[in-house]
């Protein structure tokens, strides 16, 4: 960035780039400025971990066959790939709605034919960001079924094998919409007094269920609200009584 377009006065937030690769990968890249030394690593620090760790997203977390089937690398008759590709498939479905609840869906065609997220028979209150994810092909004319369990929540969640049973099989469930988050810092010399000032320069990249501007928003809404249910008189009634040397 040249140097004369640096922020003068008090800092604030800018997005100096964003494109939208396809529908399941937005980036954005914004500068804080001017920040004093030290404020721009301490804010690129809690962001970052906000925005990977505390944005909610939603997800498949399950799927159920009504074949009888051992284990995910079984074969199903008339289906051309194998169980543990079909998983594979549902995990890169991206939904938009953050249900606080376990929410049932489907999946109830008749082939030949390709199967594809937009089969899917969701609540209403649950979308989907590309319809054309590839879930299967089936080849012959057959029923092909699948029971899926769509949840909400935060961050990651490694699939817990305990609740394994023959047809059902649990997934990893990335909630988070986040795909990847980098920042820098820069260091510059104020117009005024020739103070050493600080630039955060912010990359952050989605899953399209949310722009970047609007993770950046519920992400600084999430680390104000940490701080704002301390009252000072929590604070004062702390210390109360207590002397100091």
């Amino acid at each position: 960035m040249d140097e004369t377009q640096l922020p003068v006065g008090p800092a604030y937030w800018r997005c100096i780039e964003s494109k939208v690769d396809n529908e399941r990968s937005c980036y954005s890249r914004f500068i804080i400025s001017p920040l004093k030394i030290g404020q721009a690593s301490t804010l690129g620090i809690a962001m970052r971990r906000a925005l990977l760790g505390e944005l909610e997203g939603a997800c498949i977390t399950s799927a159920g066959f009504p074949e009888r089937i051992n284990h995910e690398y079984s074969a199903i008759a008339g289906v051309r790939e194998s169980v543990h590709e079909i998983l594979m498939n549902l995990k890169e479905i991206v939904l938009t709605a953050h249900p606080s609840a376990a929410q049932e869906a489907y999946i109830s065609i008749v082939g030949p034919g390709k199967v594809a997220a937009r089969d899917i028979v969701l609540p209403s209150s649950i979308g989907i960001i590309y319809p054309a994810q590839h879930v299967a092909t089936v080849t012959r004319k057959i029923c092909f079924s699948i029971g899926l369990r769509v949840e909400g929540g935060c961050g990651y969640r490694r699939r817990n094998m305990v609740e394994y049973q023959k047809g059902s099989f649990p997934l990893d469930a990335v909630f988070m919409p986040i795909r990847n988050v980098n920042y820098s810092i820069h260091c510059f010399e104020s117009h005024s007094g020739g103070i050493m000032k600080e630039m955060l320069l912010l990359e952050v990249w989605t899953d399209g269920s949310l722009t970047p501007g609007e993770a950046i928003y519920e992400a600084s809404r999430d680390l104000a609200n940490l701080f704002s249910p301390v009252p000072r008189s929590s604070i004062n009634a702390s210390t109360h009584g207590k002397k100091y040397a």
